[in-house]
């Protein structure tokens, strides 16, 4: 009992409540996005146009976030959460509707993506905030590793319990699930879950002028600032992998469904296991240093693996490697956040970190799919068989992606080296 209160404190219960249920809410969104990935794919054949369904969720949420967290700031935390579960399900619904009658359209997928994403904008800052409001900053580590045991089981599951409900009762059960996981998510946030508001004795200001002052905190504190752009390059290359992955997996000999579906869950299980980790360490007293050291450990890694690979062993092997530090570098991050931004400012700081951060994921997405479709894979076509890529990379459908894999790794060594040495960045830690 005495270690149940030690790991599971009384006081986090609120948390806990808000944490599972939101987990199982984006394990079901997970999953109906990976099956209607496959099956956008088995219908295109083309990396351009998979890419294109993030590109329109990643679109409205970074163009609309500078905006949102001015809002999330003076609006109800529990009811902003609400309505855009409320509304996600809503887009989810005319997903199932069109799927049972027939006519389920490309474009349909991408203005549904557009308007979850546009949802997406005002719950994220919502829910960050709400995290910081129910929790003490003691427990930051806690609660940090708990978020990425959660993200780490949906990574892990959503490949296995897809590709299962697809197997056997279709799309539209996997939408079911889905829909049932939002509905557990919105009744517990009705029902159970209050979240204390910020007392603020200001009138609230023009949501521009609110906006501009988050990107004003920023460009105050170059630390923060320099680490945000430094994971906006990182997302940029990620973007252009997770664009990529589908097209070589899918098409090189020895890939096909089941490998993605491995390659995906092997990710799962090496942030399953790296959120274990840190959630039982303690603080480290270098967060800033820790966060890029895990990102060039994962740089350095999963694209060369996943480039030089021909099998899903190895394939899985890389993923297991980049993937494993990428937890304790998010829950470093978060609590680095949460402790060096003020509590009635985090809305508008993390709305304006939101769109620095992310903006460069709807470019690496298109980036990618462009690159792999209209220049890697005729390259890698036109070659002869004896030259030394084709050697190194192999040749048919496929390799024009592990070519991109094998750029991006360099790449992604490159910049981790450039922002380690930044002495903003370094000065976080002393």
């Amino acid at each position: 009992m005495n270690i149940l209160k030690k790991y599971f404190p009384g006081e986090l219960k609120t948390f806990y409540i808000l944490w599972i249920t939101q987990a199982l809410s984006a394990l079901g969104s997970a999953m109906t996005s990976f099956a209607l990935v496959i099956w956008l794919y088995e219908q295109s054949g083309q990396a351009l146009m998979t890419a294109l369904l993030s590109v329109c969720s990643y679109a409205p949420y970074v163009i609309m976030s500078i905006f949102a967290g001015a809002l999330s700031d003076r609006w109800d935390k529990r009811k902003t959460m609400i309505a855009c579960d409320g509304f996600a399900a809503l887009c989810t619904c005319m997903v199932l509707v069109l799927l049972k009658t027939g006519r389920l359209l490309v474009w349909h997928l991408y203005v549904l993506n557009a308007l979850n994403g546009l949802m997406n904008t005002f719950q994220q800052p919502a829910s960050e905030i709400a995290t910081t409001l129910l929790t003490e900053r003691k427990h930051d580590q806690r609660v940090g590793g708990l978020k990425a045991i959660s993200n780490s089981l949906t990574t892990l599951l959503t490949p296995v319990f897809a590709t299962a409900m697809f197997s056997f009762g279709g799309l539209d059960v996997v939408i079911a699930f889905d829909l049932i996981t939002c509905a557990a998510a919105i009744g517990a946030l009705w029902l159970l879950i209050r979240i204390p508001k910020v007392e603020s004795g200001d009138k609230p200001e023009p949501v521009l002028k609110a906006a501009k002052q988050g990107i004003r905190w920023l460009n105050e504190n170059k630390g923060i600032l320099n680490m945000i752009l430094f994971l906006a390059a990182i997302n940029l290359i990620a973007s252009m992998y997770n664009a990529a992955l589908p097209a070589m997996v899918l098409s090189r000999e020895g890939g096909g469904r089941a490998a993605l579906g491995w390659v995906n869950a092997c990710t799962g299980a090496a942030t399953l296991i790296g959120s274990l980790i840190v959630s039982s360490l303690p603080a480290p007293k270098k967060r800033a240093m820790v966060i890029c050291n895990c990102l060039l450990i994962s740089m350095s890694t999963e694209n060369l693996i996943l480039a030089l690979g021909r099998n899903g062993y190895i394939w899985c092997f890389g993923a297991v490697l980049g993937w494993l530090a990428i937890p304790v570098m998010n829950v470093n991050l978060n609590a680095l956040f949460r402790s060096r931004i003020p509590v009635e400012m985090q809305g508008r700081v993390y709305s304006a970190r939101n769109t620095l951060q992310f903006f460069t994921i709807p470019l690496g997405y298109l980036l990618g799919g462009a690159l792999v479709d209209r220049v890697c894979e005729p390259l890698m076509a036109s070659l002869e068989q004896e030259h030394f890529l084709s050697e190194l990379l192999g040749t048919g459908k496929g390799t024009g992606a592990a070519l991109l894999f094998l750029c991006l790794a360099a790449l992604g060594v490159a910049v981790c080296l450039y922002f380690r040495r930044d002495r903003h960045i370094r000065a976080l830690d002393e």
